[in-house]
């Protein structure tokens, strides 16, 4: 079976700039809200695992922290490499962090610790690297009643084939409980959770439209059916959430973190 890395990696990377220009900065406030708990000092080491195009990296960086980062997508990397140039950044699989035992202080995971073949031997790894009195922290969607995104989730769901039994989707440790028996699995202990509020807010239609367009799943629906139906698709899906008289697009979204120890 392809590794997750191999199948991610190329549809993350296939619109990597798009990404970074458009969609990134949306969870801005979540990193600012992680970076707020950590307290960072000059030259603690942090990883971000499943790191993108390495906005968090950036922002841990003016921190003072050192920082590195692992992603599945080699477009991705470059970009973050071009914004940290200080940064340790690799391609890899999350499941097998190419770092020694205890080399980190902190270690972060975006969305991403959900989606390995196997999350919790994702979160063994997180565990594995990162130094006994260190902390792993793990973010995740909030609710799906919480997440006006829901409606491009759904929309693009119909272009995609059924994903097979037990694959885990975009919400599936939003639950209360779930994310912290995850971490439990994995030898972590749950310390603190939070919720963040994360509006996804666009200038106007296009580039909404742009940046959703960018992430993985939108590219997997578009090898299936095309850019042309999957754009118009999106366009349709957040025409509600379009201010009539400005043009602006807002989806308002909740995401939610643990702060965890090994």
């Amino acid at each position: 079976m392809a590794g997750t890395a191999e199948v991610q990696g190329p549809l993350w990377g296939a619109r990597a700039r798009d990404w970074a220009e458009v969609q990134e900065g949306t969870v801005e406030p979540l990193y600012e809200s992680v970076l707020s708990k950590l307290d960072l000092e000059h030259g603690v080491r942090l990883l971000d695992a499943g790191c993108g195009t390495g906005l968090f990296s950036l922002m841990a960086a003016r921190k003072g922290a050192s920082v590195s980062g692992l992603d599945a997508s080699e477009a991705s990397i470059a970009i973050a490499k071009e914004r940290t140039p200080a940064g340790d950044f690799r391609v890899g699989e999350i499941e097998e962090l190419p770092w020694e035992d205890e080399s980190f202080d902190v270690v972060t995971g975006f969305n991403s610790f959900q989606f390995a073949a196997d999350p919790v031997n994702a979160l063994r790894q997180a565990r594995r690297v990162v130094r006994e009195d260190g902390r792993v922290v793990v973010a995740i969607w909030g609710r799906e009643e919480e997440c006006e995104a829901v409606a491009v989730v759904q929309a693009l769901s119909e272009f995609l084939p059924p994903p097979p039994p037990g694959t885990p989707g975009p919400f599936a440790l939003s639950e209360p409980g779930a994310l912290e028996a995850l971490v439990e699995q994995a030898g972590l202990r749950p310390q603190e959770g939070h919720e963040v509020p994360c509006p996804w807010v666009y200038p106007d239609v296009d580039t909404a439209v742009r940046g959703i367009a960018s992430a993985g799943p939108a590219i997997r629906a578009e090898q299936e059916n095309g850019r042309e139906a999957v754009e118009e698709t999106i366009a349709q899906a957040i025409q509600p959430y379009r201010d009539a008289l400005t043009g602006i697009v807002q989806l308002e979204n909740v995401f939610r973190y643990l702060v965890t120890r090994p």
